[in-house]
């Protein structure tokens, strides 16, 4: 049974990112019209005052909250004050003015990164806070790590019903393509593609190309969160993956084969890999009923067609 119904409201924070703007399609797909959406330029999360003056005049049924300042290892190394502080500013004051306005259920939405760099593979919910963090994405990573716990807080405290999921590495249409502040997927698909056109007969990428990573479709993410909000009520939060990974070599000759790329790969070993190996176990969400149904090669497909359709444009 649904433990949200079409006539809801529904807040959508974060709406024009990746992943915001994917549940908001999802949502419109199942119905859920009643949708509140506000621009940054319209309601400025990170400032307490005027995310309280809106949950007090808007009064939401349920939050999504998909709002948040994402980046790879270069954006997460180079501005770790930026990225501790603006997550956790948006996290304390809508969790906590969610609370104050009676919100009935809320879904943070958090990272795989809240987990230990050398945790066991695959990563299962109890690993979480047993050992340190991956250094380059520490900050964005404790902030995650405060807005779970903070979720859990006010579950035991105040009886809310804060509910959190833990994506792996999301791409898809809508993926931030800037080589400076972009995760690998999109960088990749955005250098092989402009190395294609430019007739370049090599492309050089980061690391070595031995770490193993795990993709997940934001499409199939924003299906994994409207079920969550229907039909999860536990405390703890849930793994959202594929529950398969592949090595960033394999990732980048898949991305090559699709972009129509003929030149050679080159790997810039001075630069750092990050976590070696980065796998949830996503044994809950499929007890639970959900699995991921988006293929690796089909999402590159049309992660790329968009990319292409958009820097036309």
């Amino acid at each position: 049974m649904s433990t949200i119904h079409h006539k809801d409201t529904i807040f959508v924070a974060g709406h024009r990112g990746l992943v915001g703007s994917a549940i908001v399609r999802k949502l419109r797909e199942k119905g859920y019209d009643n949708l509140l959406l506000r621009t940054r330029s319209e309601l400025d999360l990170a400032n307490q005052g005027a995310v309280r003056a809106f949950f007090e005049s808007e009064r939401p049924d349920h939050v999504v909250l998909a709002a948040a300042k994402v980046g790879g290892i270069l954006a997460n190394s180079t501005y770790p004050a930026d990225f501790i502080y603006q997550n956790l500013a948006i996290e304390l004051n809508i969790i906590h003015e969610a609370w104050r306005a009676g919100v009935r259920k809320l879904l943070f939405l958090g990272s795989s990164c809240i987990y230990p760099k050398l945790a066991p593979q695959p990563l299962k919910e109890e690993y979480l806070l047993t050992s340190s963090l991956e250094p380059t994405n520490e900050a964005y990573a404790i902030a995650k790590i405060a807005g779970l716990k903070m979720c859990e807080c006010y579950n035991r405290q105040y009886g809310a019903r804060f509910i959190s999921a833990m994506p792996t590495n999301l791409y898809g249409p809508g993926d931030n393509f800037d080589l400076e502040t972009s995760h690998v997927l999109p960088a990749m698909i955005r250098k092989f593609y402009e190395a294609k056109t430019r007739g370049d007969d090599s492309v050089t990428l980061w690391g070595t190309g031995t770490p193993r990573r795990e993709f997940l479709h934001v499409d199939d993410l924003a299906d994994a969160c409207v079920f969550l909000m229907e039909r999860y009520e536990a405390p703890d939060f849930v793994n959202v993956g594929t529950g398969q990974d592949i090595s960033i070599k394999d990732l980048a000759e898949l991305i090559r084969r699709i972009v129509g790329f003929n030149g050679k790969i080159l790997w810039d070993s001075t630069k750092p890999d990050g976590t070696p190996r980065k796998l949830l176990d996503v044994s809950n969400m499929k007890t639970l009923g959900w699995s991921a149904s988006i293929s690796l090669e089909t999402g590159v497909e049309n992660t790329m067609r968009w990319y292409v359709q958009s820097s036309v444009v």
